[in-house]
């Protein structure tokens, strides 16, 4: 499982460990992930995702994984969340075509 977020593709960063007598010696930041149970009203379930905890404020400020999915780009997407996104159009497409007959 690599340390990469899910939604936004936040990995991991390299940087320097600098000591007082500024001595360098490489080291790694790596981004806050944590699992968490998005509920999706369309889908009507809950998925399971790895998400850094920046997008997990913002999918909530969008209300909720369904709408921030559907209003973001597919450009600014990685690819398990474009698959995704993908999931909930075609739920939302076949639920409009059920309600519409």
């Amino acid at each position: 499982m690599s340390r990469r977020c899910e939604i936004t593709g936040k990995g991991v960063l390299s940087g320097n460990n600098v000591s007082h007598a500024n001595n360098k010696t490489r080291r790694r930041f790596l981004p806050n992930l944590q699992v968490t149970s998005l509920l999706s009203d369309i889908l009507g379930s809950s998925i399971r995702m790895r998400l850094s905890t920046r997008a997990m404020r913002t999918v909530e400020h969008n209300g909720g994984i369904d709408s921030f999915l559907l209003g973001t780009p597919n450009t600014k997407l990685t690819e398990e969340a474009r698959s995704l996104k993908r999931r909930i159009e075609r739920a939302r497409d076949k639920k409009a075509a059920s309600a519409a007959a």
